[in-house]
């Protein structure tokens, strides 16, 4: 920056700037990723010379809240020098992506100060670990106070979103799933696997992959079973009908979970689309390859290789190629979403409810045009009115927030944001911020899939009419989870020697990753951890190779 600054680095100008933005983007983004893991982290802005006591001075961990006001800087610097759209396809990163990213970074600070306000997780909280370091010491907010900070985050969430969100349009989804090469495609659908991204207005970056430089394989997996990762119960029953009634409400049409068709039947169009079903067609190309999967076959409960079982009989397309050939190792070479539009809509309506208690026309605005595409009723009030958050809390732990159940508009504002993102890799991020697993310390949750022991089980029989299922605490075959446990299979209970037989179990220090004791060691000159300027994470221990005390 200082030789930008005095004009000692030929070249083109716009492109010089934009290689600058793309510098200060790609800290912030490894920032974020550190920040989320760690909470308060050294703020590091210079290159650091090979010497002990610098390194060991730069270790100093800043409060989280600061750590976040830091990306963010970083951040707006990246939104003023890179242009829009550098290049025509979006393959590189542009002002639209660090908006996005800024919305996102805003809302999880926001969210997370919120939530674990006045604990060891905040800045100043009881028992939080940074007070203990003569630094950190007397520490006083940038704003005054938590509640401000917390306004300044989601304000600044609220603001990026709005920009970000003009500068694109939403995908068309036909709400059809494409059977043949004659028929209509759905743009949406395909979105999500299609080798070129460029025409796809929503998509703001995304990496391009080619079979003969560099493959993945997730089209494999959304032929088979998701390489063995289920979709869950809960989250299949999330989705509302069509007509915006949760499956529970009276009169909301819900065909049960007897079978996979009537689970399907009448629902939001992005379970519809994107929930396997058996006998649907999976490519419309002939000669996909040995990895190819024609025609989707009932959930196989049996395989014995895990990549290849159907983990809780509900499986996603989503990421499926109806027409690309598989590299002979299983390999494919779609295109892959870095960041998508929908997520600013989804950003902007929860900062907006967060911060004020309500939405504005700007967020009732974006809610209407998700719920519109999804082909799910616009009005949400109906959905709201409908919704018992105690029932919703069965399946969706996002109902929580500290072990307290939330109001129905922010639970549906959740619903929304789960049922769009789905298989998108922002679930935990989202549900660490909501403090949303407090209620597992105390009762366990048991993971479940599809209704195994009603008429699907008749899916399993061998021509003699025996049942291919097996199941038995003590048997090392089985292959399901016994009837006694639930009428739903339950994964990760077919057997009592599972970690998690007697269901999910979580602890408050699992909200952040542990400091190594190493690093402490390391910086504190000897064996004494209290002369290193590193503190641990609240709930982990100050001893090496122990699990978390609360």
């Amino acid at each position: 920056m200082p030789r930008y600054e005095k004009n000692e680095i030929t070249g083109s100008h716009d492109n010089i700037r934009h290689y600058i933005g793309e510098i200060y983007f790609m800290r912030a983004h490894e920032y974020f990723k550190r920040y989320q893991m760690l909470g308060d982290f050294p703020i590091v802005d210079k290159t650091l010379e090979d010497d002990m006591e610098q390194l060991v001075e730069a270790s100093k961990r800043m409060p989280r809240n600061e750590v976040a006001r830091f990306i963010l800087s970083d951040l707006d610097k990246a939104i003023d020098y890179m242009e829009t759209t550098p290049d025509s396809r979006r393959t590189r990163i542009n002002k639209e992506a660090a908006l996005l990213l800024k919305s996102r970074v805003a809302l999880f600070e926001g969210t997370w100060l919120k939530y674990f306000k006045g604990t060891a997780f905040v800045p100043n909280g009881d028992g939080w670990p940074g007070a203990s370091k003569a630094y950190n010491s007397g520490y006083q907010f940038p704003s005054g106070n938590i509640d401000n900070e917390i306004n300044f985050f989601l304000e600044q969430s609220m603001n990026a979103a709005s920009t970000v969100s003009n500068m694109f349009s939403l995908v068309t989804n036909t709400g059809h799933i494409q059977q043949s090469q004659t028929e209509a495609v759905n743009p949406y659908m395909n979105m999500f696997g299609d080798e070129d991204l460029t025409g796809y207005s929503e998509v703001l970056l995304w990496r391009q992959y080619d079979i003969s430089l560099s493959t993945h394989c997730v089209v494999v997996a959304a032929q088979h079973g998701n390489y063995g990762v289920g979709v869950t119960r809960g989250l299949v029953d999330g989705f509302l009908m069509a007509n915006g009634l949760p499956i529970y409400a009276n009169a909301s049409g819900y065909k049960g979970d007897d079978n996979i068709m009537n689970v399907r039947i009448d629902r939001d169009s992005r379970l519809n689309l994107f929930l396997k079903e058996p006998g649907q067609l999976n490519i419309l190309y002939e000669g996909n390859g040995t990895h190819a999967v024609p025609v989707e076959p009932v959930p196989d409960l049996t395989a014995g290789n895990d990549e290849n079982v159907y983990n809780t009989g509900y499986a996603l397309r989503k990421g499926n190629s109806y027409y690309q050939k598989h590299c002979p190792n299983g390999g494919s070479f779609t295109g892959s979403i870095t960041f998508r539009g929908s997520e600013a809509y989804l950003n902007y309506m929860e900062a907006c409810y967060e911060r004020y208690g309500y939405l504005d026309d700007r967020a009732k605005e974006f809610w209407r045009a998700l719920r519109d595409r999804a082909h799910v009723d616009t009005n949400f009030d109906k959905t709201i009115t409908a919704t018992v958050v105690s029932e919703e809390a069965k399946n969706d732990w996002g109902a929580y927030s500290g072990g307290r159940l939330i109001d129905a508009t922010l639970y549906n504002i959740r619903r929304e944001r789960r049922c769009e993102l789905m298989a998108e890799s922002l679930r935990f991020m989202d549900l660490c911020r909501w403090r949303a697993m407090d209620q597992m310390i105390q009762t366990p949750y048991h993971i479940e899939g599809m209704k195994i022991w009603g008429e699907m089980q008749n899916w399993y029989l061998n021509d003699d009419g025996s049942s291919k299922l097996v199941y038995g605490i003590d048997n090392s075959s089985a292959n399901v989870s016994e009837p006694s446990r639930s009428q739903y299979l339950r994964p990760y209970e077919k057997a009592s020697g599972s970690l998690v037989y007697d269901g999910y179990r979580w602890a408050m220090a699992h909200y952040l990753s542990p400091i190594c004791i190493q690093h402490m060691l390391i910086t504190a000159g000897g064996t004494d951890l209290s002369d290193s300027p590193v503190y641990q994470n609240p709930g982990w221990p100050s001893v090496a190779n122990l699990g978390a005390e609360f």
